[in-house]
């Protein structure tokens, strides 16, 4: 998988949910069921116990049906760490230069968090694809975007914390190439009941917010075109 087709993925479907879990076989049950409700491109964070074997279980598991990238990921190590075991893409919570640039090296996307307008623009300019905007709600939520998106409209967004089921569309909206939604969708209370119908419910629900939003606005981040 070429880091421009994952770039693709990331904005055909606009939503990358984020697998943590209090096992690599919770994540793994997680991360299928993601993948059942028809989203194919997630991340696995690196605080899952057994995240490598996890990330490296899934990509044996679903081939290239769903795109596997590895998150949380603190350092240069972590990633080569995380490439090593087939993950495709990186995505970190804030911004560390050094991953960035091993991202690079290796040829592959990367995600790399920030949340200030200064912090946007270094890991913009510093290599990333896309930028995290994480925690998005913290600072305004889906306004926040939209101010961001006035002076810097080459940069994709992709907001993540605070991103729902009644918040998503809005994020969209005001610019977001795509959106980053953890417990939203892996419910820790689906994953303890082992209920993994409710997660690949969810995950179909969110596409649709996507599609839905798409049908009814021009904003040409939102295409991958």
């Amino acid at each position: 998988m070429t880091r421009e087709q994952v770039r693709k993925r990331i904005l055909d479907v606009g939503i990358v949910p984020v697998v943590r879990a209090s096992s690599a076989k919770q994540a793994i049950a997680a991360a299928l069921a993601v993948a059942a409700g028809g989203i194919t491109i997630l991340e696995v964070t690196m605080t899952v116990p057994g995240a490598i074997d996890a990330i490296r279980k899934l990509i044996q598991t679903l081939g290239n049906e769903v795109i596997v990238g590895a998150g949380t990921v603190l350092d240069a190590e972590a990633a080569r760490q995380c490439f090593d075991a087939g993950a495709e893409f990186l995505v970190t919570p804030g911004l560390d230069l050094g991953t960035v640039r091993a991202a690079s090296d290796a040829g592959k996307l990367i995600m790399a968090g920030a949340l200030t307008p200064t912090e946007i623009i270094t890991a913009w300019k510093g290599g990333a694809d896309f930028v995290k905007v994480f925690p998005a709600s913290a600072v305004g939520g889906a306004g926040y975007i939209k101010a961001l998106r006035g002076p810097l409209p080459q940069v994709p967004l992709v907001p993540t914390g605070g991103v729902n089921l009644n918040t998503a569309a809005d994020f969209l909206r005001a610019g977001a190439a795509a959106l980053g939604i953890g417990g939203e969708l892996v419910l820790t209370s689906a994953l303890n009941k082992g209920d993994m119908g409710k997660i690949s419910e969810l995950a179909q629900r969110y596409l649709s917010i996507v599609k839905q939003v798409r049908e009814t606005e021009s904003n040409p981040v939102l295409t991958s075109a």
